[in-house]
């Protein structure tokens, strides 16, 4: 068993950031329910543990609390936001409801260096997001760091290797954050750099291996990153164990089906079935606007074609998914978890009983930016490794309000155009994501001397790392220009385009 540094799950939206950074910084991690005994860290080696941040106070009733006893493990331990007021209470500190609720930039002026910013400047520009904070320190302890609203921002105790920050040092807001994540690592816990892509692969395979047997595995395979890397990963664990289905659902990008038969035509051997269900999932859809709803009757009839698939297929006993961290961070609800829910994607959660079949995600401990790796190091082409995330429920998400056929149509058109341009220009493989939304908003227009009254369709363009967070990509104007000219020339129905620049938080990249 590899040394392992523990991330102990409060309920932070970037737990799961957290994590990447220490792999990042190649160590192996693994997150822990808040909950998780002392006993059962001591034994899966833990060489150092991280407290998460969270959205609750840590005086409120239902407050996550971790096992007391995991500070006599005797390892190191690193408090981020809700960690650091975690360990003032249980270490005979204090901690309050702060007047000033920092949330956003703020300074940090480092008073001491010590092992945690070994190699920093005085002075660094730090995310902050909290409404409490520490007013007396636990004894042992002493300030290494302030901000303009709090004297404890940064504490250590350098005898028991306990330190704590009152900022989030995982979000690329923060400057030199996996500086001091690595810092942590290595400086504090002594922790070895020998976590690396052949390593999970080598693991995962194993893993896949131990789980299936001689089984069978169905596989929904999109043509996107994720599922493309999942399946890559499968057939090489389990080979001819493996039947990949593409289900047209009627909510799919211009031409997209027959790129994806093309493609996998080309560089794959894998047993491929293609299903026309595009109607079933527009008749389940038509009238529907809400969100959440839309999510739902698309997982629902996703593996209501799926059981009639496996039913000509023949026994299957599992179903492979390109879940990634990012879908399971945000589909996590406050029932099972102190997390606040943000959306729920279609490939999340439990299957109905009745198929009983189980999952196998190879990919759920993983970031988009690993994934793309893993699908290097098997030797996926540069056209699927590279290609740019497209959402579960495709443009289902993308058409704001109810879906109707001829929506998608101007809406399929438009993006056509965006991703043209983009791949014209050389900017689709330097951004995250760029892709159209159709906006239910008529607006009057002059198309030669008549009068017009069309659509508006929006553009999203993002720069990220890991989806967690991001900011809107500032294209060249004249690209832009290009881009809506086309849009408004080309595509009949579109009357008006608009530029969307919200970053996230406190936007979500899709608009649904």
């Amino acid at each position: 068993m590899p040394q392992t540094i523990a991330v102990l799950d409060f309920g932070s939206q970037l737990t799961q950031v957290i994590a990447r950074r220490i792999r990042e910084c190649q160590v192996y991690s693994k997150i822990y329910h808040y909950s998780t005994p002392a006993a059962r860290l001591r034994a899966e080696n833990v060489a150092g543990i991280i407290l998460s941040g969270g959205p609750q106070s840590v005086y409120a009733r239902k407050a996550p609390h971790p096992d007391p006893a995991i500070f006599e493990l005797g390892v190191p331990v690193l408090g981020i936001c809700y960690g650091v007021q975690l360990m003032g209470r249980f270490l005979a500190g204090e901690v309050e409801h702060s007047k000033a609720r920092e949330y956003g930039h703020g300074v940090l002026t480092i008073r001491k260096p010590g092992k945690l910013f070994a190699g920093l400047p005085k002075k660094l520009r730090v995310w902050n997001s909290h409404g409490d904070k520490l007013t007396r320190l636990p004894p042992g302890f002493h300030a290494i760091g302030t901000t303009e609203n709090s004297p404890y921002a940064a504490i250590e105790d350098v005898q028991r290797g306990f330190y704590g920050i009152q900022f989030h040092p995982e979000v690329f807001h923060t400057e030199r954050g996996v500086d001091m994540i690595r810092n942590f690592l290595l400086g504090v816990c002594g922790a070895k750099q020998d976590w690396t892509t052949r390593d999970f692969i080598a693991h995962a395979i194993e893993k896949i291996r131990a789980q299936v047997g001689q089984g069978r595995v169905i596989l929904g395979l999109s043509g996107g990153v994720d599922s493309s890397v999942a399946a890559a990963l499968l057939h090489k664990a389990i080979g001819r164990q493996l039947t990949c289905v593409f289900v047209d659902n009627g909510l799919l990008r211009k031409d997209e089906r027959a790129h994806v038969e093309q493609l996998y035509q080309r560089h794959f051997h894998i047993d491929l079935r293609v299903v026309d269900a595009s109607a079933l999932f527009l008749r389940r859809l038509k009238g529907v606007s809400e969100p959440e709803k839309k999510r739902k009757i698309i997982g629902r009839t996703f593996v209501a074609v799926f059981e009639k698939s496996i039913k000509s297929i023949g026994h299957v006993e599992f179903l492979g998914q390109g879940t990634l961290y990012p879908d399971v961070i945000e589909s996590v609800s406050i029932g099972n978890n102190p997390a606040s829910l943000i959306k729920t994607h279609h490939n999340v959660g439990g299957l109905p009983k009745r198929m009983k079949l189980k999952l196998v995600e190879p990919l759920r401990e993983l970031f988009k930016d690993e994934v793309r790796r893993v699908g290097s190091a098997l030797g996926l082409p540069r056209e699927v490794v590279w290609r740019q995330p497209f959402p579960g429920p495709g443009l289902g998400v993308r058409v704001m309000g109810d879906i109707t056929a001829d929506k998608l149509e101007i809406l399929r058109n438009a993006d056509a155009v965006l991703h043209h341009e983009m791949m014209t220009s050389g900017y689709y493989y330097k951004v995250w994501q760029s892709f159209c939304v159709f906006l239910p908003v008529r607006t009057v227009g002059v198309f030669g001397d008549e009068r017009t009254y069309d659509y508006v369709i929006a553009i999203r363009v993002v720069e990220s790392t890991d989806a967690m967070t991001a900011d809107w990509t500032k294209l060249p104007h004249a690209l832009l220009q290009r881009i809506s000219s086309r849009i408004t020339n080309e595509v009949r129905g579109v009357g008006r385009v608009v530029l969307d620049i919200s970053s996230k938080p406190p936007a979500t990249i899709e608009w649904e």
